[in-house]
């Protein structure tokens, strides 16, 4: 029985290091929402073909959501911010301002997981300083939008004291991925690179939705009370019983649940505000 989405087209669109490579899913009942949707793996680690990927792409398209995946250059042999932010971008570029995929005109989203939470931010925050359309929304899983872990609060501290070891994320090894993605120390700070350090005024409406038994579970929260301190309408849920990384884990209940979370969002749910105009060109 065939998948209910009509194709899967490799291609590449163009970006200013290069050729940026892409996966678009062409659902067969197609709403007009579309997703521009990049992947998790410390920046360094993973493709297209990784179940946060693909499998969250088809599960989208079987919805009837367009999906644009971004396979950004990976921080692997000198490869450094901004190249995988600027990446991420020129895909949003090209997918909202030259493509003809049958998305309706403002129903363009971003999103991504961990790092790809991170760099969907990034695009998102660039689009609202004026450098390309702004999102419908934007879809942060389990992101990493800060270069140094915020304190977790007793209740996140007493999970993480009963992750396995081999599911931790712990602040030492993030602090290295992240100086591995920017290269230079002098960056950890900047906000394009660690969303959180920005100004958040002018953000689209953003679901966040965090692993329960998560390191960076901090981070997600945190920025979510920045969004929501900035007058950015923001949902931010917690995924109980999961680890980081759930949706590479396709057969579980937990990341079931979170992508059906994710449509309900894209399709059109209530709980999705709107962005403040004038503030698309707030400083960073």
């Amino acid at each position: 029985m065939p998948e209910p989405y009509i194709a899967r087209t490799n291609m590449a669109v163009e970006g200013p290091h290069g050729p940026v490579a892409i996966r678009v899913y062409h659902p067969q009942n197609a709403n007009g929402v579309g997703i521009v949707w990049m992947h998790g793996g410390a920046f360094y680690l993973n493709d297209l073909d990784v179940p946060e990927a693909d499998w969250v792409a088809r599960c989208f398209a079987e919805a009837g959501i367009t999906v644009v995946s971004v396979d950004y250059r990976l921080a692997n042999d000198g490869i450094h911010y901004p190249i995988p932010s600027d990446d991420c971008l020129a895909a949003w570029r090209w997918a909202t301002e030259h493509s003809d995929l049958g998305v309706r005109s403002g129903f363009w989203n971003i999103g991504g997981g961990s790092a790809g939470g991170n760099l969907a931010a990034s695009v998102a925050m660039q689009a609202r300083d004026g450098l390309a359309q702004l999102p419908r929304t934007s879809v942060l899983v389990y992101p990493v939008l800060h270069s140094e872990l915020p304190a977790p609060s007793e209740e996140l501290a007493e999970k993480i004291a009963n992750i396995p070891e081999e599911r931790r994320v712990p602040p030492e090894d993030t602090g290295k991925i992240n100086l591995n993605y920017v290269g230079d120390p002098k960056l950890l700070f900047e906000p394009y690179a660690f969303p959180s350090y920005g100004q958040q005024q002018g953000m689209p409406p953003t679901l966040i939705i965090n692993a329960d038994s998560d390191d960076l579970r901090a981070s997600g929260e945190a920025y979510g009370a920045q969004l929501v301190a900035a007058g950015v309408d923001t949902v931010v849920l917690r995924e109980v019983g999961v680890y980081h990384g759930h949706l590479n884990e396709p057969g579980t209940p937990g990341a079931q649940k979170t992508v059906r979370r994710m449509i309900d969002w894209l399709v059109g749910s209530e709980l999705v505000g709107e962005p403040h105009e004038g503030l698309h060109a707030a400083t960073r």
